[in-house]
């Protein structure tokens, strides 16, 4: 019976190893087969043929005047309207009236001045007259023409010393300059459109107390717009060097044209690009309006050897290359874009190209290109 048993047991252990053996055949098997799986990687390439392209360059923008500001009043009084009751987006032309301040007890001082140079004049005529008698003619025809309701006449030339000396002495001269002096004070009681243009809001009303330097409106010119365009540090220097642009609106037509007017000195830190100021000359028949978003498109601006490549490619203006079953990262440079795709040049005829931008695994040993057409 221990015979039989010793026989059994040696049995079932000789099967018990052979079918170890197995098991233990299979999984190295099965390990070598997935060491190979990972040891070769299938990728998308590309050949690279550089070609010679002219690009159209594309930035965006908006129009603005080129000149806002405020009027205010060096003087104090009651606010009155100009030609017009101005309200935001009411026109103007150069030179219309647009404020005034209430000036009536300053026009009848100013009235009265001129009164009392003409009696100090007609005063003295007789003296002229007798003293110079070659200038008599002049000094009336000078009365003659001060009037209260205009400004005052030219001061008339005096030829000597003792002609000055005498009409110093008499107080003519300082009364001139005084009037003069009142009417340059009188012109601050206007204020004269230096543009055409339109109001962009209303602080203070007609029929308002006023202070000195207080906001009353702000305007802006109609004539001279221009618009800001933010332009990659890459494009910045063949902007500068094209000059000039054509302006879109959001439909994609024409509406005008300009030229860089003044670019900026640092780098716009919410964008990273610099702006790039242009002037706007609109089309023909076209209207331009401030704040108006438009497309600024420069043809031709690039033309040199670039190729074309998936922008999945593409990393940090940096791409991988497949050379001898191996991965090398090389840095490019971007020309421009076009929906999905990226011009670029740096690269070399006949490089290849890893479409889709991954860095190398390291259990890969070998990598197989499958160009894509």
């Amino acid at each position: 019976m221990k015979k039989s048993q010793i026989i059994l047991f040696a049995v079932s252990l000789i099967l018990t190893g052979i079918i170890y053996a197995i098991v233990i055949g299979n999984k190295k098997t099965e390990s070598k087969e997935v060491k190979g799986e990972e040891t070769v990687k299938y990728i998308p390439v590309q050949i690279i043929k550089n070609e010679s392209r002219s690009l159209k360059t594309n930035s965006y923008g908006q129009i603005t005047p080129y000149t806002e500001l405020d009027i205010a009043f060096e003087i104090q009084g009651k606010l009155e309207k100009g030609s017009q009751v101005l309200k935001p987006g009411s026109k103007f032309g150069f030179n219309d009236l647009l404020y005034k301040v209430d000036s009536e007890e300053m026009f009848f001082t100013l009235s009265a001045r001129k009164a009392q140079l003409s009696n100090l004049l007609i005063n003295i005529l007789a003296d002229i007259e007798l003293d110079y008698p070659e200038e008599f003619e002049k000094w009336n025809s000078f009365v003659e023409e001060i009037n209260p309701l205009s400004f005052l006449p030219d001061f008339p030339e005096m030829k000597s010393e003792k002609e000055k000396m005498f009409f110093t002495s008499k107080g003519v001269l300082a009364e001139y300059l005084n009037i003069k002096g009142i009417e340059a004070r009188m012109s601050k009681y206007l204020f004269l459109a230096p543009f055409n243009g339109y109001v962009v809001d209303v602080y203070a009303e007609p029929g308002s107390i006023i202070n000195p330097g207080g906001r009353i409106a702000r305007i802006a010119n109609l004539d001279n717009m221009e618009v800001k365009l933010p332009v990659s540090i890459e494009l910045y220097d063949k902007f500068k060097e094209k000059g000039a642009v054509k302006f879109l609106n959001a439909d994609n037509e024409p509406i005008g044209t300009g030229s860089i007017i003044r670019t900026a000195n640092t780098i716009n830190q919410s964008t990273q690009s610099i702006d790039v100021y242009y002037s706007i000359k609109p089309e023909k028949g076209i209207t331009l309006l401030s704040n108006q978003y438009v497309t600024a498109e420069i043809d031709n601006m690039i033309s040199e050897s670039m190729c074309v490549v998936p922008s999945i490619a593409v990393k940090k203006n940096e791409v991988y290359l497949l050379k001898n079953e191996q991965l090398y990262k090389k840095s490019i440079s971007i020309i421009g874009s076009k929906q999905d795709s990226l011009f670029i040049n740096g690269l070399n005829d006949q490089d290849t190209l890893l479409l889709e931008f991954n860095k190398p695994n390291k259990k890969i040993k070998k990598y197989i290109g499958i160009e894509r057409q």
